[in-house]
């Protein structure tokens, strides 16, 4: 889709290129240990697997790259099970469990409903992979984290590490305390903010997560607010017209991609359609309206490696979120269930058209 003010567009983009503070290619870091990492929580480490699981990435990205050239849709689903999960009670692989008798879990939660089926199914396939080579050794939190990673970088975004040794949580979160933990993709930058100052995430986290909206899709119902029954003025208007196309009021089910520039590429494409006003959510747009956050935005279009290198840096503070280690939790044999659970019923609500029923 071309923007209606395509050529103001680019002498905008010209001139932000031209006060970006290095070249990308010079910039960028070309090894996971050249990103700077947050400080790490007591009890996970890098070389947490070492000596107990060898080959664990090897493991996990061979799998995940067979896996892509099948289903490219897969990575974004895999990322998005990451920010689900840690958003909601800590990264404890939380949302991978199965309601129980006494209720639903937490992937019946309406912020879930979408989450992928075979993003699930990964995990549990890289659990049967994992534990036939290491034994019951790693942990499903730290499996969807690996996979998560892999899932970046596969798609043309950064290498990074990831900090291991995360304990399967016992316990799954209600209904409510899950719609509480997941903003809904109308909330402005004042909201996201609100909810992420209680897990200790800040603006430039925000702006730098978001950017994970750079791959995948979403579903119509997440931005028709935008449409009807007027249009959004902040919206570039042939993107708007283009969008009603695939998304007809009466339409509930459509889906379209977040970021129209490189759709299944992690780049920093999805900010220059921030800057061109062709966002998706409000929760997108606004973050180039809002004066907390717009310098972020444009900071980040101008220069890839510097979004690269903050992304790193905010998915491994997230990542990090309340995690159980040590003798907390549990390291379960299969993701979906509890160790103590007698019975193994995998069964995701939701479809594979798209993912986006919360912002994260």
């Amino acid at each position: 889709m071309a923007s209606a003010s395509a050529s103001s567009s680019l002498s905008t983009m010209s001139l932000l290129l031209l006060l970006a503070i290095c070249i990308s290619s010079l910039c960028s870091p070309t090894r996971a240990d050249e990103f700077d990492y947050p400080p790490l929580v007591n009890g996970l480490s890098f070389s947490f697997y070492k000596s107990k699981c060898p080959n664990l990435d090897s493991i996990v990205r061979d799998f995940l790259k067979n896996s892509f050239k099948n289903n490219i849709g897969l990575a974004a689903g895999l990322l998005r099970l990451h920010f689900h999960d840690c958003f909601v009670q800590g990264c404890d692989g939380s949302v991978l469990l199965d309601g129980s008798a006494s209720g639903p879990g937490e992937q019946q939660a309406p912020p879930n409903l979408t989450l992928r089926p075979a993003a699930f199914k990964a995990i549990n396939d890289l659990r049967a992979l994992i534990d036939k080579a290491c034994g019951q050794v790693v942990s499903c939190a730290d499996v969807v984290a690996l996979a998560a990673r892999d899932s970046v970088y596969l798609s043309g975004g950064p290498k990074y590490k990831v900090p291991l040794g995360r304990r399967d949580g016992l316990t799954f979160a209600t209904r409510n305390v899950t719609l509480a933990s997941l903003p809904a993709p109308t909330s402005n930058v004042t909201k996201l903010l609100s909810v992420l100052s209680n897990i200790n995430l800040d603006t430039t986290d925000l702006v730098a997560l978001s950017g994970g909206h750079t791959i995948g899709l979403a579903h119509c119902t997440s931005f028709t607010n935008r449409l009807y029954p007027t249009q959004d003025p902040v919206m570039d208007k042939t993107f708007a017209k283009n969008l009603e196309l695939t998304c007809p009021a009466s339409n509930t089910t459509n889906t379209t991609v977040n970021d129209i520039r490189s759709p299944n590429t992690f780049d920093n494409k999805y900010y220059v359609d921030l800057l061109n006003r062709q966002g998706l959510f409000t929760s997108d747009q606004d973050m180039y309206t809002d004066k907390r956050t717009k310098s972020i935005v444009t900071s980040f279009a101008v220069n890839q490696s510097l979004f690269f290198k903050q992304f790193v840096y905010s998915i491994v503070k997230m990542g990090q979120l309340s995690v159980l280690t040590g003798g907390k939790g549990e390291i379960r044999a299969n993701c979906s269930a509890r160790n103590g659970d007698n019975k193994f019923l995998w069964s995701v609500v939701g479809g594979e058209g798209g993912e986006s029923a919360s912002v994260f």
